[in-house]
């Protein structure tokens, strides 16, 4: 399979998904050690992917998605940001609600 339909995959099939760098207990860069710890604290179940195990999915995924950098979070299929953009969606109360909705809709599907 073609790298980019993977990952087309990954992202269809995990309502809430992030690209990171190590795992959300063993985080390999302070960044994707933040966005680890705010989609956590919203509460709701999430899918992530090791960019350094998979270096395929970190040479493609910027072209695909069209963002450079790392950590990246999807949810429901739209690529949220990163880090920055998660911490201050997080502390505005926005992240909390569209990853509830997210999750809630996955649910009822």
């Amino acid at each position: 399979m073609d790298i980019i339909d993977t990952i087309k995959e990954q992202i269809a099939n995990n309502t809430i998904l992030l690209y990171m760098k190590g795992s959300p207990n063993a985080p390999q860069c302070g960044f994707s050690a933040r966005a680890a710890q705010v989609v956590m604290a919203c509460g709701e179940k999430f899918a992530y992917v090791d960019i350094l195990q998979n270096p395929e999915i970190r040479a493609n995924l910027p072209k695909y998605a069209n963002w450079p950098t790392f950590p990246q979070l999807w949810v429901a299929g739209e690529l949220v940001g990163g880090s920055d953009i998660m911490t201050e969606m997080f502390e505005k109360g926005e992240l909390q609600t569209l990853i509830k909705d997210a999750a809630e809709k996955a649910k009822a599907e």
